[in-house]
């Protein structure tokens, strides 16, 4: 009895460090690989490097997103870090963008 309690504080660490760490890192993890699995092509996306851009293919590993126009590249699908809403580009400012200045 008294060598179980003495292991007592070493499973309590062994549960925070699950806890605190292994948790969240497979949490993380799961839903990159879900995200990477659920790419489509013409979703806007933020590379990993800080890099936007429009997914023109991703039937293969190697993906092609397309920078501007006519700059498609190929990078890695683990790359593509999170999806983003295209904001519209082609908005006029209405009558009150006059008068907010």
């Amino acid at each position: 009895m008294e060598q179980l309690v003495s292991l007592l504080p070493l499973a309590g660490i062994a549960l925070v460090f699950w806890l605190l760490l292994i948790r969240p890192a497979s949490r993380r993890n799961k839903a990159m690989a879900q995200l990477q699995a659920s790419l489509r092509v013409g979703d806007r996306v933020m590379l990993s490097s800080g890099i936007y851009g429009t997914l023109r293919t991703v039937d293969e590993d190697p993906i092609e997103v397309e920078f501007a126009d006519g700059l498609v590249v190929q990078v890695a699908r683990a790359a593509v870090a999170r999806v983003v809403h295209a904001e519209p580009t082609d908005v006029e400012p209405g009558p009150d963008a006059a008068e907010e200045g």
